[in-house]
């Protein structure tokens, strides 16, 4: 059921970011060109997206804000791209109806959007807004373990007159 909530705060946030992508692009399209105006339009929704879903979607991450910043910006990398490959594919498919180009532009664009909020989604779960960063506790606790084994064996060592720790 958590799981629900959150896949419904994910939509519903994503969706309110996706709508100001996707709003974004048709102002940005009359001062640039349209590939140009998807990706910038892309990067205001991103922005968007980040302060929603680290507020309202993923808000137990233990990965610092930096890391979380980084990774959230590799996966919306990988979002923009799969974003602007399938807006350009969707286009061209579209081509041969005899719709107006803005008609056509908006609709290849916001289902392109679609597809990449679910790679989105898989990418922040996995990677950017991780419950437990991928450091082995275990790991640490050993290393820790046998530096405090080779310390009291050097410790021990050198009271009974040996320079040298024993490794095992």
């Amino acid at each position: 059921m958590k799981d629900l909530r959150q896949i419904f705060r994910f939509l519903l946030m994503g969706g309110f970011a996706a709508a100001v992508n996707w709003l974004a692009r048709f102002p940005l399209s009359a001062v640039m060109p349209f590939s140009m105006a998807v990706l910038v339009a892309y990067l205001i929704g991103m922005s968007v997206g980040f302060t929603l879903y680290r507020r309202y979607v993923f808000p137990g991450s233990t990965r610092p804000i930096v890391e979380q910043s980084l990774i959230f910006l590799g996966v919306n990398l990988l979002g923009a791209l799969v974003v602007l490959g399938l807006t350009w594919l969707f286009l061209a498919l579209m081509a041969p109806h005899g719709w107006p180009l803005v008609i056509k532009e908006g609709l290849a664009h916001g289902l392109a959007i679609g597809v990449g909020a679910v790679v989105n989604f898989v990418g922040h779960k996995t990677l950017t807004f991780t419950q437990n960063a991928k450091r082995s506790d275990a790991g640490r606790s050993s290393r820790h373990y046998k530096i405090l084994i080779l310390k009291a064996q050097y410790l021990t060592a050198n009271d009974a007159g040996h320079c040298q720790p024993r490794l095992r």
